[in-house]
């Protein structure tokens, strides 16, 4: 039997802000493209060597661009996600399960500031 993950509250009323080292773009579809340095030693010298790119690029999904634009440092995820709800309906739930999980993963890779 898989256990239910809860998600706490208090992570809901965070609020989320864009990195400012992170430049994005938006194609004519309204899909978001962010634009990621490669820095660091042990990225130059994979970019030297194995040809790895400079810069990366992370092409995000209808929902995930649409919450993207959403993020301004004063929205809190609850507001992003109710934006969502009315936006998507139906299709983007169970909603703040998966606002959560996207914006964790958005913390993890540092594409975002989490303000409590």
């Amino acid at each position: 039997m898989m256990k239910k993950k809860i998600i706490s509250a208090n992570y809901l009323e965070s609020v989320p802000a864009r990195n400012p080292e992170i430049n994005w773009t938006e194609d004519e579809k309204g899909i978001v493209t962010l634009e990621i340095e490669n820095k660091g030693f042990f990225n130059k010298i994979a970019q030297k060597f194995f040809k790895r790119p400079r810069i990366s690029y992370v092409h995000l999904d209808e929902n995930g661009s649409f919450a993207w634009k959403l993020i301004d440092g004063e929205r809190n995820i609850i507001a992003i996600g109710e934006a969502v709800d009315e936006h998507f309906g139906e299709a983007a739930h169970p909603l703040y399960e998966r606002l959560a999980t996207y914006f964790k993963t958005l913390e993890s890779y540092r594409f975002v500031i989490m303000k409590k």
